[in-house]
């Protein structure tokens, strides 16, 4: 628990809490609209039985990434580069990110509305199932963007912990505000492409500082907060979401 007295460990666990909580926000609206298509007495269990599984996924997850990035023998050599397990980690990692963040930058654009919705049957097997699929994905991409922010590995579960916790009360505010401001989603993928870019780096033994990371997401938001108070009559850009369905309410 040494990072408990490291200043730049609180900056980035309350960054990475942030990022985690817009980031998973289609998680927990996903989880909703499949949990409304089952019987009253069944949609607390799965929405339980998701939110639980979206947790402990990324917690077990972290400990399992956590542990192969400290593997630093040689695996193999390309081009006369050594690389090891650590290595490999972050750069599939990188390149994961990048490509999640521009598919889902794409699909928040020009993509079709409901698109995942409408290939789940309203039964508890088939959307727990779902759920739990979905889960990996958004785990994934939550997991490394840990990874890539943070030190340590209590300051990324703390985060996870955190999120979760939150989304899980305060599910319905948080999305309203992001579905009024649409260009903090947008930021959040942005930063997405920015860490997966240094865990490119980072993976082919190029560091860039985190404090270089952190003041460029700090700035943006900063940046993005004045452009809210000062735009608050602008009628914002309606995203596209493959996880909304017409009628639907988050719960």
């Amino acid at each position: 628990m040494e990072w408990l007295s490291d200043p730049q460990a609180w900056v980035a666990l309350l960054t990475l809490t942030v990022l985690e909580i817009v980031l998973g926000i289609d998680n927990v609206i996903f989880i909703s609209i499949l949990a409304g298509k089952l019987p009253p007495q069944e949609q607390k269990k799965a929405r339980n039985v998701g939110l639980a599984g979206a947790m402990i996924m990324r917690i077990l997850l972290l400990l399992s990434l956590a542990w192969i990035v400290k593997l630093t023998a040689p695996l193999f050599t390309v081009f006369g580069a050594e690389i090891s397990g650590r290595d490999l980690i972050l750069l599939l990692g990188g390149l994961f990110l990048m490509g999640k963040a521009t598919h889902e930058i794409h699909d928040k654009l020009e993509g079709e509305e409901g698109s995942t919705v409408k290939k789940v049957a309203p039964s508890l097997a088939s959307v727990i199932t779902q759920i739990m699929l979905l889960d990996i994905v958004f785990s994934l991409d939550s997991v490394i963007t840990a990874v890539g922010m943070a030190k340590h590995l209590g300051v990324m579960i703390t985060a996870v912990i955190i999120s979760v916790g939150i989304m899980l009360f305060a599910a319905g505010s948080v999305s309203a505000f992001v579905d009024r401001h649409p260009t903090v989603k947008m930021l959040a993928l942005s930063f997405l492409l920015l860490i997966g870019m240094a865990l490119v780096a980072e993976g082919l033994e190029f560091h860039i500082p985190k404090g270089y990371i952190y003041f460029a997401m700090g700035f943006s938001v900063m940046v993005e907060i004045l452009n809210i108070q000062f735009r608050r009559k602008s009628k914002p850009v309606k995203l596209h979401d493959a996880y909304h369905e017409e009628g639907s309410k988050t719960v």
